[in-house]
């Protein structure tokens, strides 16, 4: 899959977010691409949008471990991969309105 962005390495982690557990990558819905953080698509140039509520069972989320794909649903309620077991960032969640649109 691919991933656009200042990758350091093969996981999705990025020059902002290199952590053991930063190991999503993102899709932003304004553009179609996988980004691993909001600070790389904002240095591609491109106006954020979040990904809108109608399509959360849609995949948005990709594991930088196994290359699967979540729905946000999906990736909302669970702290790890449900295919591989790798954990997610429990700080990411600070972050959750940067990408999904959230009820009012």
């Amino acid at each position: 899959m691919r991933v656009l962005g200042a990758t350091v390495d093969g996981q999705t982690r990025c020059i902002h977010w290199s952590g053991d557990l930063d190991i999503v990558a993102m899709r932003f819905v304004c553009c179609n691409e996988y980004y691993p953080c909001f600070e790389c698509h904002a240095a591609a140039g491109h106006e954020p949008a979040v990904w809108p509520l109608a399509r959360f069972d849609e995949p948005a989320v990709l594991c930088g471990v196994c290359d699967t794909e979540m729905s946000v649903t999906a990736y909302l309620a669970t702290e790890s991969c449900p295919s591989c077991g790798a954990g997610f960032n429990p700080g990411c969640s600070l972050h959750h309105h940067l990408y999904f649109e959230t009820p009012r």
